[in-house]
This record gives C-alpha cells, sequence and structure tokens, in this order.
C-alpha cells in the first residue's frame, strides 16, 4: 500500500510481527472495504498465516480464483500498480475453505450447546436477566447430573426437567419461575426455526481445521458464507464471538511471536455490540485484550468507528480508515473524533483526508517498532491478486470437493445425551411406577376379596353349624376357595383391568 506523489510518499504495509495487535477497516458503503479485506487476507496467506473472514456480500469467494488481464478493470490495476511500485504484481489465486452454518454454500459449521455456554445463549436469543439465570441454573444441573448438552433436543429436555422440578430447585439455586422456562422455550423454537437445530449438533467444529496451511506453505484462508446468515445478525454475531472464546480458551500462550497463528476478520462488527448488555462488552474486551498473547490477531470491519466501544477501540493499533462522510451534525462530531485518534502528520489535516479519499484510498498506521502506532498516513490500497467479485457456483463446488476437511463435516451425528438420558430415566421411573400401582392395586384387590370371604365364610359357617356340618371344612380352606373362584370371575377380570388402567392414570 501506499507510494507515489507527495500526498502518497511513504509506502505503508502491515509487519507481521505487530499483526496480532488488531486493527480496524472503516468506511462508509462502498468505499472500498471488501478489497482493503481482500488484500490483507491474501498477504496474511502469502506469508504463510490461516485466516478466518465472513463473507457478507458473497464478493470474497474470489479469492478462490486468479484475476483475469480480460478483466474490465485490468488496466486499472496494473497503473495502480505501477503507481505505488508493487512490481511484483501478478494474478494468482489462493487456498480457500469455504464453511458455511446452514451447509449449503460450504462445510457445515457445528457447535455445541455446552461449548456455546449459557452467557452467549442468552445473548443469541434475546433472554431478560431473570430469565438468564434460570439458564445458568440450567448448565450447573446439567454438569452435577453428568447431562451432557450437545444439541437443542438436550436443552429443550432439561428445560422440561427443570420446569418439572422447579420448587426443589428454587431451594438450591434462587427463585426457578415456569414463566422464564417457558419463555426460554419459546425461544427455543424460534432458534430451531432460524436453522438452529442445524448449528447446535455434532461433529462439532475442531479449530485445529481453522489454522491449517497449504502445501505450498501459504496460509489456508477460510471463508464463511454469511450472505443468508445476515438475516438472522444475532446469529451471525453470537457465532463468531463463540469462535473468539473458543480460540482465547484453547490456544497455548505464545507471547509475541514472529506472525501470527491466525487472524481474525469480524466483518459488520457493529452486530456485536448493538444492544449488547455490559456482560458481553466485558467479554470481548476481555478476549480482544488477551487473544494477542495466543497468536491470534482480530480486525473488525465497520462502517463507522464509533460502532465499537471506545476500551476496545484503544486496542486496535493497525488502521486503515477509508472515507467517512459528513451529512449531519452526529457524522461530523463522528469525523472529528476518528481524525483524532490518529498521529498527526505535518504534510495534512487528516480530517479532510479522511472526507476526502477516494474509492480505493485509505488513511491508515501500522504499529512501528516496539508497537508504537505510526503517523498518518494517505495511502492509495494495492489491487488484488485474486479475482475480484464472485466465482461461479461449479468453480465453489470444486474447491469444496477438493478441501482439506471435504467429507468430515457433511454428516451429523446425535449421540447419547441428556434428551435420551433424561427420557430413559422417565420410561423407568413411569415403569417402576406401574409396577408398583398394580401390585397395590392386586394387593388391594385381595385385601377386599379376603375380608368379603371373611364375611362369607363366617355366614356359611352359620348355616353349616345349624345343619350339623363346618366340622370338616377349615376356614382357610374357605377362603382360598372363595378367593380362587372370585379371580376366575368378575373379581379377576376387575384386577387386570385395574392393572391396566394403573400403567395409563394420570401419565
Amino acid at each position: 500500500m501506499g507510494g507515489g506523489g507527495d500526498a502518497y510518499a511513504t509506502p505503508q504495509g502491515l509487519t507481521l510481527k505487530y499483526a496480532n495487535r488488531h486493527g480496524l477497516i472503516a468506511g462508509a458503503t462502498g468505499t472500498g472495504k471488501t478489497v482493503t479485506l481482500q488484500i490483507l487476507a491474501e498477504g496474511f496467506s502469502a506469508a504463510g498465516v490461516p485466516v478466518f473472514l465472513s463473507d457478507v456480500k458473497g464478493d470474497l469467494s474470489g479469492l478462490a480464483a486468479p484475476g483475469s488481464p480480460g478483466f474490465k478493470l485490468h488496466d486499472a490495476f496494473m497503473t495502480r500498480a505501477g503507481k505505488i511500485g508493487f512490481d511484483e504484481y501478478a494474478y494468482s489465486a489462493f487456498p480457500v475453505t469455504f464453511w458455511d452454518l446452514f451447509g449449503e454454500r460450504g462445510h457445515p459449521v457445528r457447535a455445541t450447546v455446552a461449548e456455546m455456554g449459557p452467557l452467549l445463549l442468552s445473548r443469541l436469543m434475546e433472554l431478560s436477566p431473570a430469565q438468564e439465570g434460570v439458564m445458568n441454573i440450567v448448565f450447573r444441573v446439567a454438569d452435577e447430573q453428568g447431562l451432557p448438552l450437545l444439541d437443542l433436543k438436550d436443552l429443550q429436555a432439561i428445560l422440561l426437567w427443570v420446569g418439572q422440578n422447579a420448587k426443589d430447585l428454587s431451594l438450591r439455586y434462587g427463585n426457578v419461575s415456569t414463566q422464564s422456562v417457558g419463555a426460554i422455550q419459546r425461544a427455543l423454537l424460534v432458534l430451531e426455526n432460524q436453522g438452529g437445530a442445524a448449528f447446535f449438533a455434532e461433529p462439532a467444529l475442531e479449530l485445529a481445521d481453522l489454522m491449517t496451511t497449504a502445501p505450498d506453505g501459504r496460509g489456508q484462508i477460510n471463508i464463511l458464507a454469511a450472505d443468508r446468515l445476515m438475516g438472522a445478525p444475532r446469529l451471525y454475531a453470537t457465532f463468531l464471538l463463540w469462535l473468539l472464546s473458543e480460540l482465547f480458551e484453547t490456544l497455548p500462550e505464545v507471547g509475541d511471536p514472529d506472525k501470527p497463528k491466525l487472524v481474525f476478520f469480524f466483518d459488520e462488527a457493529h452486530l456485536l455490540f448493538d444492544d449488547a448488555p455490559k456482560a458481553l462488552i466485558d467479554k470481548v474486551e476481555q478476549v480482544a485484550r488477551l487473544i494477542r498473547s495466543k497468536g491470534v490477531g482480530v480486525y473488525f470491519i465497520t462502517q463507522n468507528p464509533d460502532d465499537v466501544p471506545e476500551d476496545i477501540l484503544g486496542q486496535l493499533g493497525n488502521r486503515v480508515q477509508h472515507a467517512l462522510r459528513a451529512f449531519t451534525a452526529r457524522d461530523r462530531r463522528a469525523l472529528e473524533r476518528a481524525a483524532e485518534t490518529y498521529r498527526p502528520n505535518a504534510r495534512f489535516d487528516t480530517l479532510d483526508a479522511i472526507r476526502d479519499v477516494g474509492v480505493g484510498e485509505a488513511v491508515t498506521s501500522m504499529l512501528q517498532d516496539k508497537g508504537v502506532p505510526g503517523i498518518v498516513e494517505r495511502t492509495l490500497i494495492r489491487p488484488p491478486s485474486s479475482k475480484l467479485g464472485p466465482i461461479d457456483a461449479a468453480t465453489r463446488a470444486a474447491v469444496q470437493a477438493a478441501s482439506p476437511v471435504a467429507g468430515k463435516y457433511e454428516t451429523a451425528l446425535d449421540r447419547h445425551s441428556a434428551h435420551e438420558i433424561l427420557k430413559a430415566r422417565a420410561d423407568k421411573a413411569a415403569d417402576e411406577a406401574a409396577q408398583a400401582e398394580a401390585r397395590a392395586e392386586v394387593a388391594d384387590t385381595a385385601a377386599r376379596e379376603f375380608n368379603a370371604a371373611r364375611r362369607y365364610s363366617g355366614a356359611r359357617v352359620a348355616r353349616s353349624t345349624s345343619r350339623g356340618r363346618g366340622q370338616n371344612e377349615s376356614f382357610g380352606e374357605a377362603i382360598a376357595d372363595v378367593v380362587m373362584k372370585e379371580l376366575k370371575g368378575t373379581t379377576g377380570r376387575r384386577i387386570v383391568r385395574g392393572i391396566l388402567g394403573g400403567l395409563f392414570k394420570g401419565r
């Protein structure tokens, strides 16, 4: 980047050693953010650094194919390359792996409910604080009782169990209202209808598959198809935050490596922070602050720097600022705040530069020696080596078929987990209850028959005595005779009906 004329006198480049210090790509719609993202992905891949990015508009799939001399902007690209001194410019494809939460335009991406955790799930389903508290209790109960939470069926099953045992659980964990349980179940139904059942499943994504290199040493570029996903923005933001959290919790400490182990681009970053509770903002800040020591660089792409909370914005050392338009008083204040975050350059006014740069230009500041922010510069963005724009469906299918993870995630699994365990418990309890009820019914019937037999036998003994009989028939024989006859008759049928009725009564 950079070069050419007084305004572009100093070439600009991102130093790999400081690439894990995070960054920001900002600018109004149509000013060139997508191309900047594309050429940064190319540069990291060429240096052997794996990349993960989301393709919101479908344009970034072109990374999998080389540019073409027949492309209408070919002459402009060659002119731009010569102007900035990019002498080694040539067209090239890059190693790409396509992913898709819905499994339609890439390898399926899945996560378990347990991996997502109660905080992110509550954010995803827009739960109230009281409902989030119940969700935390659900996860605690699942841990204590050894109930794996893998898919939505597991979560729905344990919520039902918690609702049925709300009174006992409230004594131990605090109030568990059936209203909150019902609200969570309704939110889960909405999530299921939006495709959540396909996402919360196994096999879960293995992070190692995002951090591979091609046989030629270039870093694999992982592209998440996000055009359909943008229809469920809360799911999109929650998934990317979950992925960051998993990287943070899983990867070992590496300090400041010579180059990142992975670079993560978070497009449409404002979706992460819109209406987000403070607990979630704190989590994002914690991850952004500490994940650099794991060798992961995080780059937020958004229209306005104001979309990113100030505490997080202060950690984004590498910045590419495309043009910002100031149509309103609020826009002017945002433009002024953006200009104030850069080290001034005596050759031009930063505020004017941010407002005036054209498409394919930007105001940049990259970290220099010892991580010190560089002086702001006006910069021409170099042309991409890969195809500008999307590839066709046939090329995409061929790339996916040749992927290093082809066939690994396509078939979903359904392991024995909370849903199956709770169902087995319920079935066993129902069988035991039915058997106990049947035994009690038989005993009760026998007792009634015994009493009846006593009365009947007493009457017979009385009659036999008056007739001179009864000396040769014992009381026990009289009872046995009556019980056996009655069991074979209508009384026996009543017992059978009692047993069958007991199996279903009140169930």
